[in-house]
């Protein structure tokens, strides 16, 4: 599986970005995705995440603000983040999970830089 994201980018404080990350590959069996975001010296932390049914967790900084989703004939997760603040800028990493049988298998993507200016 390989996971391809865009959408990163500079933006004004209090504007908006989308972020997307697409899924490919042969018999994909994508389970959940979501969106994780690392800064400078820190360890990578969960911004959002959505299962394949489309139930959804955010971090409690950006509830409010962002939202995911994911278009599951595609492959695709979306990130729709709004009302940015500098504290959101960051590389966003792409990240899914494969089920095959038993085993789980997790898979990351590029990574996307968002800078946010005040």
């Amino acid at each position: 599986v390989q996971l391809q994201a865009s959408g990163g980018g500079l933006v004004q404080s209090g504007g908006s970005l989308r972020l997307s990350c697409a899924a490919s590959g042969s018999d994909l069996s994508i389970n959940a995705m979501g969106w994780y975001r690392q800064v400078p010296g820190t360890q990578r932390e969960l911004v959002a995440a959505i299962t394949a049914g489309g139930s959804t967790n955010y971090e409690d900084s950006v509830k409010g603000r962002f939202t995911i989703s994911r278009d599951n004939a595609k492959n695709t997760v979306y990130l729709e983040m709004n009302s940015l603040k500098p504290e959101d800028t960051g590389v966003y990493y792409c990240n899914a999970d494969e089920v095959l049988g038993r085993q789980v298998f997790d898979y990351w993507g590029q990574g996307t830089q968002v800078t946010v200016s005040s």
